[in-house]
C-alpha cells in the first residue's frame, strides 16, 4: 500500500504543479483581495477536489463519464463560467478599476473567493474523470477501492493545498509590486485571457 500511495503521490504532484485554472484563479484572488482571499480561494478549490473524489469513490463519476449528455452539459456550464470570469477580468482591466464584485479584504471578498474556487472546480468535469480513471490504476489488489480512493484523494488534496498556499505566499509577498495599477492591469489581462482560453478549450474538447 505504501508503494502504491507514493507512486500516486508522485503522479498527482506533477499534475498539481502544472499551471492551470486553479493556479491562475488563486493568483488573481491574492492580488485583488489579499492573502485571506487567496487562501479561501485555495480552500474552495481543494473542497471541490474532495467533492469530486468522494463522488468518484462511490461511482457517481463513472455514471457521468458514461453519459455523454451529462458530461457535455457540465462541460459547457464550466466553459461558460470560465468565459464569464475571463471577460469580466478583461473588462475590469480595460476600465482600469477594481472589479466591484471583488472588494478589498472583507468578509464578502473572502466568501466570494471561496465560492469562486469551489464553483470553478466543480464545473470542470475533467477533474471527475481524472479521479475515476487515475485512482483505480494505483489501488493494490485486494485493497478496498472506496477507502483507498479516499486515501489517495486526501493525498492529492494535501498536495494541492500545499502548492496553492505557496502560490498565495509568493503572490502576497510580491503584492505591493503586483498591485501597482499598471502591473495589476497587465495581470488582469493575463488572467482574463487565460480564463477565456481555458473556457474555449473546455468548450471545444471532445
Amino acid at each position: 500500500m505504501l508503494t502504491a500511495c507514493l507512486a500516486f503521490a508522485a503522479v498527482a504532484a506533477l499534475l498539481t504543479i502544472t499551471p492551470g485554472v486553479d493556479t491562475m484563479l488563486v493568483l488573481r484572488s491574492t492580488v485583488t483581495g489579499g492573502r485571506r482571499a487567496g487562501l479561501l480561494a485555495s480552500t474552495g478549490v481543494v473542497t471541490g477536489l474532495l467533492c469530486w473524489a468522494m463522488t468518484s469513490a462511490v461511482g457517481l463519476t463513472a455514471l457521468l463519464a458514461a453519459s455523454r449528455v451529462a458530461f457535455d452539459v457540465l462541460r459547457i456550464a464550466g466553459a461558460c463560467y470560465l468565459l464569464w470570469l475571463g471577460v469580466r477580468a478583461l473588462w475590469t482591466a480595460r476600465r482600469g478599476r477594481r472589479d466591484p464584485a471583488e472588494p478589498a479584504q472583507t468578509r464578502t471578498s473572502g466568501l466570494t473567493a471561496f465560492r469562486t474556487g469551489l464553483t470553478t472546480n466543480l464545473l470542470n468535469p475533467k477533474v471527475g474523470v481524472f479521479y475515476m480513471s487515475l485512482l483505480p490504476q494505483f489501488v493494490p489488489d485486494g485493497a478496498s477501492m472506496f477507502w483507498t480512493s479516499v486515501l489517495f484523494a486526501a493525498v492529492h488534496a494535501a498536495e494541492s493545498l500545499l502548492w496553492l498556499v505557496l502560490i498565495v505566499a509568493a503572490a502576497a509577498a510580491a503584492r505591493r509590486t503586483l498591485a501597482r495599477p499598471t502591473v495589476k492591469r497587465r495581470l488582469q489581462q493575463l488572467t482574463g485571457a487565460a480564463f477565456v482560453a481555458f473556457g474555449l478549450r473546455l468548450a471545444t474538447e471532445h
